[in-house]
């Protein structure tokens, strides 16, 4: 028995060492993660707070007060003051100050990290002169769980959409399903509109489930249109199932196809905002989030749900997602390859 297991052990361990693209993604794959999240997060350390400071002036004087000097807390500086508030609704900015001849501070009663940094301020003040005052936030203030919302079902989107499509075809692939659809009159780019059709309509029945459960039970924000928000969500949807089948259009290996989908579904998944808030990231960061499907899902998603947003407002994300969806399904369509050799 011990000769029969020790047999498959060595078999198994041939093939992983002789398929030379799973063995170098293995290799390369934490190394780049390790790189990326380096240089997006490079500094004396991850910031644990994002502060809005309201000023006119561009550049922040330290000087103004003790608070600024804290580590661990990006100050962003702002001068709209609604915009600003509304940062702070959104949980966008964790606290909001203004020192100036009427020192004060504006937090959501509703976040964890405004609760904290709050009492940071306050330590600070007391230090120094403590006269700064709390002011109430214009309108309701969004709890976290309304924020969050939408990252939770983007993300769920995500991992079904690209591990549900991409790694299933390069299973057909390998078992040779492919190929024998390949001896029918059967086209790629239709192959490939079959499972966009198939997969989006699972997932939207899976997220107008949980969506509506949640919101029944948890009472959740919805200040704009769901015609809207459904909208956001097929197309959302589309997006993902045609990036998942562009990434297996010619992948024959099963580990490399989970490396791969990984190395998509890492930096889409903590760059898009789904547990929190990109505003004090710098703006090549901001900008390199625009890159994924899934940071426009949850910006127009964010949008229709918290601000009452309409459809002519969320049409950029609407038209970049389908700009996506164009270019995945084409050069899924061009270099789909049926079988594995």
């Amino acid at each position: 028995m011990l000769a029969r297991i020790f047999a498959i052990f060595s078999a198994r361990n041939r093939e992983f060492l002789r398929d030379r693209g799973t063995l170098a993604w293995n290799i390369v794959l934490p190394v780049v993660l390790m790189f990326g999240l380096s240089f997006a997060f490079s500094g004396d350390g991850r910031d644990e707070y994002t502060v809005g400071v309201l000023q006119e002036a561009e550049t922040l004087d330290t000087e103004q007060h003790p608070f600024l000097n804290t580590r661990f807390i990006k100050f962003v500086v702002v001068d709209d003051e609604s915009d600003a508030f509304r940062k702070i609704e959104r949980h966008q900015f964790d606290l909001l100050v203004q020192f100036d001849d009427h020192d004060r501070y504006w937090v959501n009663p509703d976040s964890p990290k405004g609760y904290f940094a709050e009492r940071l301020l306050l330590q600070a003040d007391a230090a120094d002169r403590g006269i700064i005052e709390k002011e109430d936030i214009s309108g309701d203030a969004i709890r976290y769980v309304d924020w969050v919302l939408p990252g939770i079902l983007g993300m769920n989107m995500m991992f079904s959409c690209l591990f549900g499509v991409g790694y299933v075809v390069v299973r057909y692939r390998k078992n040779g399903f492919l190929k024998r659809l390949r001896a029918t009159p059967l086209r790629a780019f239709e192959f490939i509109v079959a499972q966009i059709g198939s997969r989006m309509v699972l997932i939207m029945i899976i997220t107008i489930f949980v969506y509506t459960g949640t919101h029944l039970i948890l009472g959740t924000r919805m200040e704009g249109n769901y015609f809207t928000l459904m909208l956001i969500a097929m197309l959302g949807a589309v997006s993902m199932v045609s990036l998942g089948l562009l990434i297996a259009a010619r992948i024959t290996s099963e580990e490399l196809a989970g490396g791969l989908l990984n190395m998509i579904n890492w930096p889409m998944m903590l760059l898009s905002g789904v547990w929190f808030s990109l505003e004090g990231a710098g703006p090549i960061l901001q900008a390199a989030a625009k890159i994924f499907p899934l940071t426009h899902i949850l910006d127009s998603a964010r949008a229709v749900m918290l601000d009452g947003a309409t459809i002519l407002d969320v049409m950029p994300s609407l038209l970049a997602l389908l700009t996506m969806s164009a270019v995945f399904l084409g050069l899924g369509s061009r270099f789909f390859r049926w079988h594995q050799i």
